[in-house]
């Protein structure tokens, strides 16, 4: 945003208004709002500003500290009350709009003039829009519309918004959440229900290349949640079979079954027997071993420990081995993890696995399991995958994400990332990236 940025109508919901000060905080009028209490305890009138007149202050320019200040001591001489603040500032340049009530009889143009000389004198733009009441009502229907892009490009950018209002939705505004190692946004839209606009935007995205998750807005958004993400190749970069595998000589014969496995195009228990038996005779040293070769996704410590700092619970499930799957558990303080178990027998491998088959269908009613235990609703679950054996699990979840997923596994899910990141999963959460370095820096301190 700019001094030079055009000015709009009183009424719309521009760029320029992308953030608030407090992100969700602008008291914006909505048909179904409840009543507010008044100090004395009686309740307000909805829309107490709908028809009386109101000025629009807009001030741009070279930002400094105390231009808020400044202007609101400007006002306060004409006894104004404040109707709406948004504020953003884009390298260096502040945008700030204030909506205030229309000053007594006969000072609008006294509070006109004083309000452009106070910004010349900091070498400031003032704009001021005479106008009645508050801003529109919004839409029914609220969604929060996540973009990732490796660049996100102005062209990307377009073909979201267009198709945003293509679906009958309104920006209301756009909010940076990350810069690195992705850009992301986030766009808040009314009008429009959450499934249209997310069914529209997936296929957008894949032309696009870019990720977007669609989620419905409200106070869900801010709750305790359960994220449930699958291991091999989601939490690990490897195939915890295939690192077996390679100390048993057999590598190249299982890496061949598990990629069929993951397209779908297997049953996975038949397979998974078929690969577990070629190990078959391994000495159990080799446990220790493959443990200390798993190498964690990019990102990985930095999800979970945000997580956890804001008191979500996490877990995994995994048609791969508890062997591995409770090593991570305790080093990375998860909450839950359930994996199939690999028999061993005099210090060896037999070849077999123990107990119920985690499958497909086996990671969805552990996520419910997990939910359950958790306190958590189910529609408040996060659940994270890539291959074919976690889409039940990915539809059964508040929010379904195919991370680096294979194509029928990106088409089936609610949305997907496909950058080798694992910590973007954070800004699908509305949680940005200076949030967590914050934390990190507080921690590292402590």
């Amino acid at each position: 945003m700019s001094a030079s940025t055009p000015p709009t109508p009183p009424d719309a919901r521009t760029p320029e208004a992308t953030r608030a000060t407090a992100q969700e905080a602008t008291p914006t009028a909505t048909p179904e709002a409840a009543p507010t209490a008044t100090a004395e305890g009686a309740p307000a009138r909805d829309g107490a500003h709908a028809d009386i007149p109101t000025l629009l202050v807009k001030i741009f320019g070279k930002d400094r500290p105390g231009i808020t200040a400044g202007l609101f001591d400007t006002l306060a001489a004409y006894s104004v009350d404040v109707v709406d603040i948004e504020q953003v500032v884009t390298r260096g340049r502040i945008v700030l709009c204030a909506l205030v009530t229309a000053p007594p009889t006969g000072l609008e143009g006294d509070l006109r003039a004083t309000v452009h000389s106070w910004a010349e004198s900091l070498k400031l733009q003032a704009e001021i829009i005479s106008g009645r009441g508050d801003n529109r009502p919004r839409g029914l229907g609220r969604s929060l519309v996540t973009v990732l892009g490796h660049p996100l490009t102005a062209e990307s950018t377009a073909a979201i918004a267009a198709c945003i209002t293509g679906t009958g939705g309104n920006i209301d505004r756009i909010f940076r959440l990350a810069k690195y190692p992705v850009t992301a946004v986030e766009f808040a839209v009314s009008g429009t229900e959450t499934e249209p606009l997310r069914t529209a935007l997936a296929t957008e995205a894949h032309a696009l290349g870019v990720d977007v998750a669609v989620v419905a807005a409200g106070l869900h958004r801010r709750a305790q949640r359960l994220v449930v993400m699958d291991v091999d190749s989601t939490l690990i970069q490897d195939e915890v079979i295939e690192l077996f595998a390679a100390h048993a000589g057999c590598e190249e014969e299982v890496a061949a079954v598990t990629t069929a496995a993951m397209r779908g195009e297997l049953d996975f228990e038949e397979s998974l027997h078929a690969r577990v038996a070629l190990l078959k005779g391994l000495d159990v040293s080799s446990v220790d071993k493959v443990r200390t070769e798993v190498r964690l996704t990019p990102g990985a410590r930095t999800l979970i420990r945000t997580l956890k700092r804001l008191g979500y619970q996490v877990g995994v499930v995994s048609g791969g081995f508890t062997q591995v799957t409770d090593d991570l558990k305790e080093r990375l303080g998860l909450d839950f993890a359930h994996a199939n178990t690999l028999e061993i027998v005099d210090g060896k491998l037999t070849g077999k696995v123990t107990g119920e088959i985690v499958d497909r269908a086996g990671k969805a009613r552990l996520l419910r399991r997990f939910a359950a235990e958790a306190g958590v609703p189910l529609e408040q679950t996060v659940a994270i995958g890539d291959g074919a054996n976690d889409l039940d699990m990915l539809n059964a979840a508040g929010l379904g994400v195919a991370f680096n997923a294979k194509p029928m596994v990106r088409e089936a899910a609610h949305t997907a990332v496909n950058v080798p990141f694992l910590d973007t999963v954070l800004y699908l959460l509305g949680i940005t990236r200076e949030e967590v370095e914050a934390a990190d820096m507080h921690l590292d301190h402590d």
